[in-house]
């Protein structure tokens, strides 16, 4: 039994009740961590916060525990959630276990010899249309009523963004304050409220290729009730790319899968989920800007906790190189829509 990064496998195996554990943690991962544990006969996924430098309310267990068991029986595909443990003396931060799901988070083009022109076009149907299938869920239905506070949503956000901005702060970033300064002043009325996700975008859903389906969405650490429109504009500025120049090389945050040949265009997934939904995404400049402004928090966020030795993982070192060009899209993005 090897402990791994963040994770006491004998502490967790006494907790548990079972024999020895082993395990493993989830590439990919930028925030959150995920790791595959078993006893040899059962198995399960944890999910805990990250270490060091955990901005407030990012990273809440108990909100990914409760909105993936409300969501377990509607037609959005998530695991079943099996325990949430609160006390930090089992493992040293809260966690939760789910059920492990089939399928593969798809990060980059050499996971998917099988996907042709033809699947690319099935899959990306598929995860526009659970985006709006999770948008159709009535929160009051599947007990979320209280999940959040949809009333000055979006105001709400572009604060809180701010801030954690100004917690990560540690080096001059140019555009950024502008950029915050424009959203604030610019904020649309919401259309509706909805379940929202967060963080909706490819590699945060599972694939099978046979059948060729999404077996679930997970990394719900930034769900709530909110404008259903926030999501759609930060898979938007997924799925667009970041833009960046060649010598930078691979982009590590959105994945190079989407630009390959077959997946609908980001504005033909937009066209889609008005077509699926009804709502009218006539606005959705605003947030495609804001998309582009949290996605750049993000990755200083996550460029901070890497400078203090607080990442668990490969690639981080390189994630500090994107916080300024995506200041720059989302710049021109908002300057585009007004």
């Amino acid at each position: 039994m090897t402990d791994l990064p963040g994770l006491d496998l004998q502490a967790l195996a006494t907790h548990l009740g079972t024999g020895p554990l082993t395990g493993e943690l989830f590439p990919g991962g930028r925030s959150n961590l995920t790791y595959r544990v078993t006893d040899g006969t059962q198995r399960w996924v944890l999910r805990r916060p990250p270490l060091g430098h955990v901005l407030a309310t990012a990273h809440d267990m108990a909100r990914e525990f409760r909105v993936i068991s409300a969501l377990e029986h509607t037609s959005v595909p998530v695991p079943h959630a099996h325990q949430l443990v609160e006390d930090t003396s089992v493992i040293g931060a809260p966690f939760y276990l789910m059920s492990e799901m089939p399928g593969v988070a798809l990060r980059e083009r050499k996971q998917c010899p099988w996907l042709n022109s033809e699947k690319a076009t099935v899959l990306s149907r598929k995860l526009v249309d659970v985006l709006a299938d999770l948008h159709s869920v009535d929160p009051d239905e599947v007990g979320l009523s209280d999940f959040g506070r949809p009333e000055g949503f979006l105001a709400r956000q572009v604060k809180r963004w701010g801030k954690q901005l100004d917690a990560s702060r540690s080096r001059d970033l140019p555009g950024i304050d502008e950029l915050r300064d424009k959203l604030a002043a610019t904020v649309p009325d919401s259309p509706r409220v909805a379940i929202i996700h967060g963080d909706y975008r490819l590699d945060n859903a599972l694939v099978t290729s046979s059948p060729l389906q999404i077996s679930a969405v997970l990394d719900w650490e930034m769900a709530t009730l909110g404008d259903p429109l926030a999501d759609l504009g930060l898979l938007y500025v997924y799925w667009q790319g970041l833009g960046v120049d060649p010598g930078m090389g691979t982009d590590p945050i959105t994945g190079s899968v989407p630009s390959m040949p077959g997946f609908l265009s980001a504005d033909q997934l937009v066209a889609r989920y008005t077509a699926r939904t009804g709502t009218d995404t006539s606005g959705l400049g605003w947030y495609i800007a804001f998309g582009y402004f949290k996605l750049a928090v993000i990755v200083e966020g996550i460029h901070y906790r890497n400078t203090l030795g607080k990442t668990v993982g490969a690639g981080f070192e390189k994630l500090g190189a994107f916080t300024v060009p995506l200041v720059r899209q989302g710049l021109a993005a908002a300057h585009k829509e007004l």
